[in-house]
């Protein structure tokens, strides 16, 4: 790829009670990659994935978005580009619409308006009826959370999203609804959006990705196909 990355890591290193948990990674994501990432429990994936969206601190190493360095001064407009989604979703109290409504309380987001319409449409593409956001939030089921968690994130336009196994817990049926949905936020721009997508499933790391990289003891090893 000829164009400079828009999210890369240089000689990240991360070590915890003398074990060394991130050692010497560098990644480099491009505008319209897909890139999956593979590797055995405690390898130190969900680590470098919060690590790029700045929710975790480095001893050394850089980050860089769109060819700048990236400090703390400017994390928040920089994680409203670079969204993180954990794979388990956290509970709030209230409707899912009043969820769904909470990242337009913070300063980054004041000059945007909430998009009922844009919601409800993603919602029929999952076999969910507007009724679905009059619906306790904290009553959904758990793959119903991790579709709202997702549509909070997307609507927000972000440029990469950082997934850490988002479907690891959920059935078959739920898997193939937040696969739909993210897919169909990459298509809304395959040539500038980006994401990296933690996943314990080779079949579904082929499935949504178009490279792969595979950790092992906290070093990145390879890298190609994701078949």
């Amino acid at each position: 790829m000829t164009q400079p990355p828009l999210l890369s890591a240089c000689g990240i290193k991360r070590s915890a009670n003398g074990r060394l948990l991130l050692d010497d990674v560098s990644l480099d994501l491009h505008c319209g990659e897909r890139l999956g990432l593979v590797g055995p429990t405690g390898c130190g994936k969900s680590l470098l994935l919060r690590t790029l969206a700045m929710l975790e601190p480095i001893d050394s190493g850089t980050l860089s978005w769109r060819s700048g360095w990236v400090d703390h001064q400017h994390a928040t407009a920089f994680r409203s580009e670079v969204i993180y989604l954990h794979q388990r979703a956290a509970r709030f109290e209230g409707t899912v619409d009043s969820v769904l409504k909470l990242p337009y309380q913070l300063r980054v987001h004041r000059d945007r308006q909430f998009d009922r319409a844009w919601i409800v449409d993603r919602l029929a593409s999952v076999g969910r009826d507007p009724d679905f956001l009059s619906q306790p939030h904290e009553q959904l089921s758990g793959g119903e959370t991790q579709i709202v968690a997702l549509l909070r994130a997307i609507q927000l336009s972000p440029k990469v999203l950082l997934l850490d196994e988002p479907t690891s817990a959920l059935d078959q049926v739920s898997t193939q609804q937040i696969e739909s949905i993210v897919m169909q936020w990459y298509q809304q721009d395959p040539e500038s959006n980006a994401f990296i997508w933690v996943s314990h499933d080779p079949s579904q790391a082929a499935r949504v990705a178009n490279s792969a990289i595979s950790m092992r003891s906290g070093k990145l090893q390879t890298e190609g196909s994701p078949a």
